[in-house]
Formats: structure tokens, C-alpha cells, sequence
């Protein structure tokens, strides 16, 4: 916790947003807790995602990367870029699939990760060693319009540094982190920046207004439209697939929902003390989709669709793959593991409920005529 005390005290007003704090607990170059290298997703970790229930999401995902290179007319060359790939074992399972099944798109594909982490970016390495049209690039050393092909993230932009609004006297004001006694503590002062103001026209969300109860407080993520100006800037054609749990913006900011959605969680359990644990525990925000979408139309995108994760692994195949477990090639212990894995993927109270956002840029009004599997149902 020093680091950030050192840092808010070496702040011109003694305090700053609740962005820069989340950026420094999480992504600190020594402290941060993504930086780190201690994150372990799975049982053994603070948390899981869909891509550590094994390998059925990442195939699943990989059967839609192989429509869109078909919908797209089959380009020479189909560039997947993975947006923070974790352990390795998500890209690891999608070509792994790719090869064996599609070795006509797999030998066409560019596989390019993105990622913050040293540590991870090490472990990534040395388990996709066999895998030779793999590359590690920050965004900078990818050129604009460079990439032909998807875009793609899995609980990316929940973890981006989100500013906390409140609203006191019918007014937008911020909250910021400041020490008090030794201790972080929140104060509210004005906004940082009128782009805070600017994202709720963006969102057509009436706030503040009459509506909204004194104190009522929510989150802006403002650093989720930068990801998708730079993403959609690197993008030449073809699509940009976000996978996280959020809302649309009138759930978000519903004046009932009065609480903001921030959570933590540490060793598989979530709570909502945001100041324990510091570069030991997950921090996260719900991601407005709404946001994302609105973003992009002014980008040049185009929204594909956006449907929940449940329906949109069912429309490319799940179902097929919960029915084939009675062929009898499996153990009744496997029938069991993998049975509970792809319920979870669906489950409508947990990983199901996700939402699936596909925007695509550059295709032709052709291309565009045809639906993708996953948003059929």
C-alpha cells in the first residue's frame, strides 16, 4: 500500500481519482496485482473465467473465429488478436483445435497477444512453444489499419480503471483517494474531466437529473472507449469480439441500481472493500455495453450483435456437445466433468449471463447480409 500512499502524497491536491488508484493497484510495473505474476486463475485462484472450465469455450470460439474468415471470403491472411491471454491455455486450445480440425484456415492464421504482463507474457511463452505463428506485440508496434481478421477479449474490460461518480446537491462530482492518518480514504471533490459529463450523452442517460437520489454513485469507465478507439484504429477489416459480464446502460445507471457494481476478489471470494489486500486481490467493474456500442458507431463500427454468452455458445454448438457425452466414448467421471463444465458456460445465473458484443468494420454489404452461427439463436 506504501506505493500508492507515496503517490498520493507526491499529488499536486494531495488526492487522486479512483482511475489512478485502480490503475496502480492492478497493473503497478512491481505491486500491481495483474503485474505481479501472482494471479492464478481457476480453483486454485482468486477467480475463474469460461476459458479455465478446459477446452470447450475456446473451441467454441474457434468454430466463430472460422465463419467469420469464411463470411469474409477467405482472406490470404486471418490475424486473430487475444487481448490479455492469462496462463496461454485459451490461445493453446484454439489452435490446438484449429490445427486438427480446420488446418486450411489454421495454416492462414496470425496469432498476435497483447499483453501488459511480464510475468505472464513468460508463462505464456514457455507453454505455447510449439505454436510458430504466435507473436507477443504491444499496441504500438502494431500499425493502424494492419490487422485483417478479429479482435478478441474475455474479462478484459472489467478490470480497466474506472472513475467513481457521485451525485451531491443534483450535481456530478468525483471521488477521489486520499490519505488520512495513515490510512486511504475517499473524498469527493469536482470531476476530473468533462469527458465524464461527455459519456452520458454518449450514453443517452439523463444524469444527474431529478431521478437520481442524493449520494447515488456508479462508475464511468472512460478508459473502455480508449481500448476501442485504439483497437478499432489497428483493425483494417473484419471484427471485434468483447466478452464480459455488464449491462446495457439503462440497467447500469437505473436509479434504483444506486451502489455502483464494483467488486473484489481475493482467494474465490467477492467482497467490497476496495482498499485491503492492495496488489493482492482482484478489482473490477460491470462493463456498459451500451457504451461500447455508441463508441464504436462513431468509430466506423457496426454492431453485429450483442447476446448473451449462454445463447451464443448454443448457436455454435454447445447443445451437440452435451448430447454427444451419451455416445459412450466417455468415463461416467468424464461425462460428469465435462457435463458441469458446459452447464457453467451456460448457466443463466453465472457464466451464461455474460454478454457477447460483435462489431465488425470494412465488410462489404454482401458479408454483411450473412449472421454469424453464434448470434442465430
Amino acid at each position: 500500500m506504501q506505493f500508492i500512499i507515496d503517490t498520493i502524497q507526491q499529488s499536486p491536491e494531495q488526492a487522486i481519482t479512483f482511475a489512478e488508484f485502480m490503475n496502480l493497484a492492478l497493473y503497478h510495473p512491481e505491486h500491481g496485482y495483474y503485474s505481479s505474476g501472482k494471479v492464478e486463475i481457476g480453483s486454485q485462484g482468486d477467480f475463474f473465467t469460461a476459458s479455465s472450465l478446459g477446452s470447450d469455450f475456446a473451441e467454441l470460439l474457434a468454430e466463430q473465429f472460422r465463419e467469420m474468415w469464411e463470411v469474409m471470403g477467405y482472406p490470404i491472411t486471418f490475424t486473430l488478436v487475444e487481448i490479455g491471454a492469462g496462463s496461454g491455455y485459451f490461445a493453446a486450445d484454439i489452435l490446438s483445435y484449429l490445427q486438427e480440425k480446420y488446418h486450411d484456415f489454421y495454416s492462414k492464421i496470425n496469432y498476435i497477444i497483447v499483453e501488459k504482463s511480464p510475468e505472464s507474457i513468460k508463462k505464456q511463452r514457455n507453454l505455447l512453444t510449439e505454436f510458430s505463428n504466435i507473436i507477443w506485440q504491444d499496441w504500438l508496434d502494431i500499425n493502424y489499419n494492419s490487422i485483417t481478421g478479429c479482435i478478441f477479449s474475455n474479462e478484459l474490460i472489467d478490470a480497466l480503471p474506472v472513475h467513481k461518480i457521485i451525485i451531491k446537491e443534483q450535481q456530478l462530482k468525483e471521488i477521489y483517494v486520499t490519505v488520512s492518518e495513515g490510512k486511504l480514504q475517499e473524498v469527493v471533490k469536482d470531476i476530473s474531466t468533462p469527458r465524464l459529463l461527455d459519456y452520458f450523452q454518449l450514453i443517452n442517460i439523463n444524469l444527474p437529473s431529478d431521478d437520481y437520489p442524493e449520494n447515488y454513485y456508479s462508475e464511468v469507465n472512460l478508459n473502455a472507449l480508449d481500448w476501442l478507439t485504439t483497437v478499432t484504429n489497428k483493425l483494417n477489416r473484419g471484427y471485434i469480439l468483447t466478452i464480459d459480464y455488464g449491462y446495457t446502460a439503462q440497467k447500469y445507471y437505473h436509479s434504483q441500481r444506486y451502489q455502483g457494481t464494483l467488486k473484489c476478489y481475493y482467494q474465490h471470494r467477492h467482497h467490497d472493500n476496495l482498499y485491503v489486500n492492495i496488489g493482492e486481490q482482484d478489482i473490477t467493474a460491470h462493463v456498459d455495453f451500451t457504451a461500447l456500442e455508441n463508441q464504436g458507431k462513431l468509430l466506423g463500427l457496426e454492431t453485429v450483435g450483442l447476446t448473451q454468452q449462454g445463447l451464443f455458445l448454443m448457436g455454435l454448438g454447445l447443445g451437440d456437445r452435451l448430447s454427444e457425452l451419451s455416445n459412450g466414448q466417455y468415463s461416467l467421471t468424464e461425462i460428469f466433468q465435462r457435463r458441469d463444465a458446459l452447464h457453467q458456460l451456460i448457466d443463466p445465473m453465472g457464466l451464461g449471463k455474460f454478454y457477447v458484443l460483435i462489431q465488425s468494420k470494412r465488410l462489404t454489404e454482401q458479408q454483411k447480409l450473412k449472421s454469424l452461427k453464434g448470434l442465430k439463436t
